[in-house]
């Protein structure tokens, strides 16, 4: 089977968490049903077919490194963390081995994400040879985690500031939408209030 990796974004700075209140140096390592946030998504990866799998980290990069110690992922660090997400995407997708096909990449903050969302994805780049990406959707949205195929890595050079994947997406041929019934897809948590309705949801 054609290797496909994972990055999980985990540098970014937590901004409207700590400024709404929250109590920690990112919501990343924040409790969430009796682990760090960040762990969630950690798992649900883990527990895909997606290997090998990489976390770029950045602010709060011991605390983010320590929420996670000793699970089999390989950290990446990123000092440019604070242009914004396009830097975290470039240090992650070029850490990976040169055989990867692709990779699925993970927002660490949203918890929600499961592994059946992961290997969907990977299952419908793999029976579709000429797309270039898979993205998952929920009520007609566009989420996250999305497989980039290895033709866009290049492409990731053209990003910066707070540009992610979804830049590379909108407008592109060879994109393939993944439908789902799960809101997981689209939910992420940004302030106090939103980690506390979340852990709710359970």
């Amino acid at each position: 089977m054609t290797e496909i990796a994972a990055v999980i974004l985990a540098a970014g700075r937590s901004s409207r968490y700590c400024e709404q209140g929250g109590a920690e140096a990112s919501k990343l390592v924040a409790d969430y049903r009796g682990a760090p946030l960040v762990r969630a998504v950690a798992d649900a990866a883990l527990a895909s077919r997606a290997r090998p799998i990489f976390v770029v980290t950045g602010h709060a990069r011991a605390e983010v490194e320590a929420a996670l110690a000793g699970l089999p992922l390989t950290f990446v660090d990123n000092p440019d963390f604070a242009t914004g997400l396009a830097s975290s995407l470039k240090t992650g997708i070029g850490a990976l081995p040169q055989g990867v096909a692709g990779a699925v990449v993970l927002l660490g903050d949203m918890p929600e994400i499961q592994a059946r969302v992961i290997d969907s994805l990977i299952d419908r780049l793999a029976d579709n040879p000429d797309a270039v990406a898979a993205a998952p959707v929920f009520a007609g949205q566009r989420g996250n985690p999305v497989l980039l195929g290895r033709s866009l890595f290049l492409k990731l050079a053209r990003l910066g500031g707070d540009e992610g994947a979804r830049r590379l997406l909108n407008g592109a041929e060879g994109v393939i939408d993944v439908p789902f019934d799960d809101a997981a897809v689209t939910l992420d948590i940004d302030t106090p209030a939103e980690l506390a309705a979340a852990r709710k949801l359970g």
